[in-house]
C-alpha cells in the first residue's frame, strides 16, 4: 500500500532534511486541502507527524488533526513526541487509527508494550529509525536522530513480538530525504525474519522505479513525503505502480 505522509509545523505543511528542523522547506498547501487531494488520488492512510507536537506536548495540533480525520476520507496514522499515554488516548479520541511511536518504544519498552496490549496492536505503530554501521548493525536514534539509542533494530522487535505487535514503520536515516531511493536490502531482511510484521518502508524513494524495488521485499505499506510535495510523480501513478510491480 502507498501511504502519502505530511509533516505539520503550527499548521504548515513542512519537510524537514534530516530531522533537522533548521532545515526546513515549507509548502503552500492547506493540510485538510491536502487530505482531500490525497483522497481523490487513492489514497487510504495518511501518515501524520506532528513537528510542533512533537517539540513541545502542550502544543500538539489536535485541533487540525482533528479537522483532517472529521473529512472522513481515509483513515490515519499519527505521531510524533509521543511522550504518555494521555498523548495515545488524545489521538485515539479524535479518530485517528494508529498512534506512531518512536523513542518511547526504545526508552520505555515495558511501558509501550502495555499499550499494545491495551489498545491493540493494530492501533500502534513503532517508528524505528536506523542507523547501519560498517559491519550492518541497524541501530535505532531516537530524539528526532539526534542520538544513538545502543538499541538494535531485531532484539528490540523481538521483545515486542511478545505482545503481539503488528505495524514497524522503519527509516534507514541515512536515506531519508535524499531522494535516492530506499534500502530495499534492509526491508527483505527484516521483512523475511520478521514475517508476521506489516513493514512500512521510509526515507530516499524519489522515483516510480524506487517504489517498484521495493515490491519484491514484501513490505506492507511505502511512505511518501518529499517525493510527492515536490512533483516528482503523482499520488496516482505512485499507487498504479504499487499495484503493477
Amino acid at each position: 500500500m502507498i501511504i502519502p505522509a505530511i509533516d505539520l509545523i503550527d499548521g504548515s505543511v513542512v519537510r524537514l532534511y534530516q530531522g533537522d528542523y533548521e532545515q526546513k522547506t515549507q509548502y503552500a498547501f492547506d493540510p485538510v486541502d491536502v487530505v482531500n487531494n490525497y483522497a481523490d488520488a487513492g489514497a487510504e492512510w495518511l501518515h501524520i507527524v506532528d513537528l510542533t507536537g512533537a517539540k513541545d506536548t502542550s502544543k500538539r495540533q489536535l485541533d487540525l488533526i482533528g479537522r483532517m480525520v472529521d473529512t472522513g476520507r481515509m483513515q490515519f496514522q499519527a505521531g510524533g513526541g509521543i511522550r504518555s499515554e494521555d498523548d495515545v488516548k488524545q489521538l485515539l479520541d479524535i479518530g485517528v487509527k494508529r498512534v506512531v511511536i518512536g523513542s518511547l518504544a526504545v526508552k520505555e519498552p515495558e511501558l509501550v508494550k502495555g499499550w499494545v496490549s491495551k489498545y491493540g496492536a493494530e492501533a500502534i505503530v513503532l517508528a524505528l529509525d536506523v542507523n547501519i554501521d560498517a559491519n550492518g548493525n541497524k541501530m535505532i536514534a531516537t530524539h528526532g536522530w539526534q542520538q544513538d539509542s545502543g538499541v538494535a533494530l531485531e532484539p528490540l522487535l523481538e521483545d515486542f513480538l511478545s505482545v503481539g505487535a503488528k505495524h514497524v514503520l522503519c527509516t534507514d536515516i541515512s536515506r531519508d530525504g535524499t531522494l535516492k531511493g530506499a534500502n530495499e536490502a534492509l526491508y527483505a531482511e527484516m521483512t523475511a525474519r520478521f514475517p508476521s510484521v506489516s513493514w512500512q518502508a521510509s526515507g530516499g524513494i524519489g522515483s516510480l522505479d524506487d517504489i517498484a524495488r521495493l515490491k519484491p521485499a514484501n513490505v506492507g505499506g511505502v511512505i511518501l513525503g518529499r517525493a510527492l510535495l515536490e512533483g516528482k510523480f503523482t499520488l496516482e501513478e505512485a499507487i498504479q505502480c504499487w499495484q503493477d510491480a
